[in-house]
């Protein structure tokens, strides 16, 4: 996040120094930069009203502002607080994200899920806009985000040795057996014994295919798509799947399995043909909320940790957002290389900064 250095003494030297259109200051209010609230505010003169640099009140021009450090210089300067940002307090941004924080904390206590309807009338929102409010803040839909919780839950209890597999369904949340033997496969990809065996007599079937950027392994389990790597030796992609699935049974693709590489390969050398496949994510809840918002930038365009951290609802989580890229398994599937640091320079990627560019040249340029 960029730091704004302190410029502004007196409300005196602000009031005969209006900015400059080069002042990083003033280009953090055009752009309304929320990651400059708190760092100074601007004043108009023709309105006698301060605001933070994210108001989305119509741009006054610069020989109208004023710029200072503090609220309480802005105060003795004579302005007022606007009434659509609310300097003095939390943003709009900042209340609804706390709301929505909230919403996860109920959903994450709950015995059970509570009702949409539940949901919306205990942080005071509507369901409609409570529901599109969620999904906006979190990159998940409430329904969603509980079931990813839920499976994080899952996964932790049969982890723990000595507990039962009945005990870690039970304290997950689900109110019966039958109830998590309804979707069991859709959370774990297997049967929780299975799972708790490290996945020992699931299928796993897997194929190893050429493209432009070298080797490219896919890997399915029964519930889609759970691996896509890529690499320069073919033997070390595959040792890495059985690394990554150690008691599991590797089954070597047939012609039909054939057709869904060369699909992926497909999309490797023309991204803008799409891929659309069934995929196995795993993860956890903050992780798929990345991975998720990652499927939403286009062929073509990129983005940056701190703006995907925006995105989800976690400004301050650029870190975390960058971990959870290093930790896909789906190459270009969850396309991870649309992703920059703040400057736009290339930053770390899992299969290799090379391949990195080249994917970005080839949707570039496509």
């Amino acid at each position: 996040m960029t730091k704004f250095e302190p410029q502004i003494i007196s409300p005196d030297a602000a009031a005969e120094a209006p900015p400059t259109e080069r002042d990083p200051r003033w280009q953090a209010v055009v752009a309304r930069d929320r990651n400059a609230d708190g760092q100074f505010v601007y004043a108009v003169r023709t309105t006698g009203v301060f605001c933070r640099p994210s108001c989305p009140a119509r741009l006054a021009k610069p020989q109208n502002v004023a710029l200072f450090d503090t609220v309480a210089l802005a105060e003795a300067a004579g302005f007022r607080p606007c009434l659509r940002c609310h300097p003095k307090g939390r943003s709009p941004a900042e209340a609804n994200a706390e709301l929505i924080a909230e919403a996860c904390r109920l959903i994450e206590a709950a015995e059970e899920l509570p009702t949409l309807d539940r949901l919306a009338a205990r942080i005071g929102l509507s369901p409609y806009h409570f529901h599109r409010q969620f999904k906006a803040v979190t990159g998940l839909t409430p329904k969603a985000w509980a079931m990813a919780h839920r499976a994080r839950k899952l996964r932790a209890g049969l982890a723990q040795e000595g507990g039962s597999v009945t005990g870690a369904i039970y304290e997950a949340g689900y109110g019966s057996g039958s109830r998590f033997y309804e979707r069991g496969a859709q959370t774990l990809g297997m049967t929780p014994t299975r799972y708790r065996s490290g996945g020992k007599g699931a299928e796993i079937r897997f194929a190893v295919g050429q493209s432009s950027l070298g080797a490219i392994l896919v890997a399915q389990s029964a519930q889609g798509v759970c691996a896509i790597t890529l690499g320069d030796d073919p033997e070390v992609l595959i040792h890495d799947l059985e690394d990554r699935f150690p008691d599991a049974t590797l089954i070597g693709g047939d012609d039909g399995f054939e057709d869904l590489v060369a699909k992926v390969v497909g999309f490797v050398e023309a991204p803008r043909i799409g891929l659309d496949l069934p995929l196995d994510i795993r993860g956890t809840a903050f992780q798929e909320r990345v991975w998720q918002a990652l499927r939403e930038i286009p062929a073509g365009e990129t983005a940056s940790y701190a703006g995907i951290a925006r995105k989800i609802g976690a400004p301050k989580s650029a870190r975390a957002v960058a971990q959870a890229c290093a930790a896909n398994a789906l190459a270009v599937a969850i396309p991870c290389h649309r992703v920059l640091r703040n400057d736009g320079a290339l930053s770390g990627y899992r299969w290799g900064i090379e391949r990195k560019r080249a994917l970005l040249a080839s949707e570039a340029r496509r």
